[in-house]
């Protein structure tokens, strides 16, 4: 190897040793966050950092392409920047000492102003962080110290000291890619074994409830490829600032009613049982939802109303609104008139589809209010309820551009035929679903290539918080169509037409889809 092959050699063995280094300062990170403090990973702590920061138009951006994958596709990208940057250091090292030490230690830093300032930060969320980069950086200067005593051999001409000290350079570069790979997968290993919250939850059973839903004979229409009347909920949209599903158990769980109340209220998980579950059937949406989007499910709650422990609290006049928070310092603000209106299911869900609300839909207890859209309603691993006025508080979206209040607004979706769905010439059926929370639907329309709106055939309401099926009868005919869909609510307001972002509270439109018929 000449010398100038060896020094650009150098330089791409020093990017390595850094991602290497990169690597250790994770894994130890991660090893530390799971014995000393849970809820401080850096790069969950990172990441949620990012979510507080993006601007809207990001926001809706991710959602619109990832969907539900959207927290896959940002920590999948922290980490390979993690290791991009790493590299770097890597090569500043090489350039000058303590660089990339020093480099390392800032990321530190910044990872423990991240941890530190969380929410649910513990006394010792500085320390996964702080021991990670200590063991990151420290990783680094020895690792390019054994790389400039090879390359000083290759200099030197000394071939049989730059083959001794290139096999120590590969040999620690391998045990510290290994350790960091090991203690990875140690770190993630012994998270899974220790976490027993999946296990309470599965275990739990959860009261009979007082009251059932009544399915009226013809709500659920049993047409192909149409969403079914309640979405199973594996396939229920999950939309939240959540990077990682909050562990939170039943036993330990309580929640504080405070703010403009005459009396402060606590309540355990066994309390809130305690006063009765019912069962309502609610549609959920959320305001990301785009015309024709699949942010939307209906499911059967079991839960609380709101207003029986609000009423325990006994908010005081001026109040007009709560700030509801979650365990990972989320919060919603909910116009308090929602949550006392005893014509309004708004209740604290404990179950969903017969069984424990699943983990990442808020186990143990959530909100649901109907008519709202979630980002104002719905908060999940719900921990407070703060009575309050929107003059003096703020909810999370809310300095982001969003409305502190946002009705659901009437919609309709067309779910069959699909423009990525084989069609056939010939009878068939045009079908989907509408929803127009605490109002109910009174009637569909489909329009077909700019033709005259034909009425649809609705499916039996179950009530006015759900959506209801329709479906239409169509002689399809070879070749391309343009589908519509409106909808008009009971109370006679037809849908509006005009297009309009989800920003600041929902987007509005008529569906418009276009369909090949073979």
């Amino acid at each position: 190897m000449s010398i100038r092959r060896g020094h650009l050699a150098a330089w791409g063995w020093a990017a390595l040793a850094g991602a290497v280094s990169g690597g250790l300062f994770i894994a130890v990170a991660e090893i530390v966050a799971l014995l000393a403090a849970r809820e401080a990973d850096p790069l969950i702590a990172v990441g949620s950092f990012v979510i507080d920061i993006v601007p809207r138009w990001a926001k809706e951006l991710a959602i619109e392409l990832f969907g539900s994958n959207d927290k896959l596709f940002l920590l999948s990208s922290l980490g390979v920047a993690v290791f991009v940057a790493a590299a770097v250091a890597g090569l500043l090292e090489l350039w000058r000492r303590w660089v990339g030490f020093a480099l390392f230690l800032v990321a530190g830093v910044l990872a423990v102003a991240a941890t530190v300032t969380r929410a649910d930060a513990s006394p010792l969320a500085f320390l996964p962080s702080a021991l990670g980069a200590l063991a990151g950086a420290a990783t680094l200067r020895f690792l390019v110290e054994a790389l400039r005593r090879w390359r000083n051999a290759l200099d030197g001409e000394r071939p049989i000291a730059a083959a001794v000290d290139r096999r120590r350079f590969l040999l620690l570069t391998g045990a510290g890619a290994a350790l960091a790979v090991l203690a990875g997968v140690g770190s993630r290993l012994g998270s899974a074994a220790t976490s027993s919250i999946a296990a309470v939850r599965s275990a739990l059973r959860l009261p009979a409830p007082a009251s059932r839903v009544l399915v009226p004979a013809g709500a659920e229409l049993h047409l192909p490829d149409l969403s079914p009347l309640f979405t199973p909920n594996a396939d229920f949209y999950r939309v939240d600032t959540a990077l990682t599903v909050p562990s939170v158990d039943p036993s330990g769980w309580r929640l504080t009613v405070d703010g403009m109340v005459e009396s402060r209220v606590e309540l355990t998980f066994h309390d809130l049982l305690a006063m009765g579950l019912r069962e309502y059937a609610i549609t959920l949406t959320c305001v990301s939802n785009q015309v024709g989007g699949n942010l939307v499910g209906n499911a059967r709650w079991l839960g609380v109303p709101v207003r029986e422990v609000l009423a325990r609290a006994r908010p005081r006049h001026g109040a007009d609104m709560v700030l509801s928070r979650s365990v990972d310092g989320f919060t919603a603000s909910t116009p308090l008139t929602a949550l006392t209106d005893p014509g309004r299911d708004a209740i604290l869900a404990v179950g969903m589809n017969g069984e424990p609300l699943p983990l990442e839909h808020g186990f143990p207890v959530r909100m649901v209010v109907p008519g709202l859209y979630g980002y104002v309603s719905a908060t999940k691993w719900l921990t407070e309820l703060k009575v309050t006025t929107f003059a003096a508080d703020q909810a999370y979206w809310t300095p982001r551009g969003y409305s502190p209040q946002a009705p659901i607004k009437l919609s309709s979706r067309i779910d069959t035929p699909r423009i990525d769905r084989p069609l056939s010439a010939g009878p068939t059926k045009i079908a989907g679903v509408a929803w127009a929370q605490t109002v109910g639907i009174q009637k569909v329309e489909v329009q077909i290539d700019g033709g005259a709106w034909q009425e649809a055939t609705l499916a039996a309401a179950v009530n006015a918080d759900t959506w209801v099926q329709w479906s239409l009868d169509w002689n399809a005919t070879t070749g391309s169509h343009t589908l519509a869909v409106r909808a008009t609510d009971r109370a006679g307001r037809l849908q509006e037409e005009r297009r309009t972002p989800i920003a600041p509270n929902g987007s509005t439109g008529w569906q418009s889809t276009l369909v090949r018929v073979g």
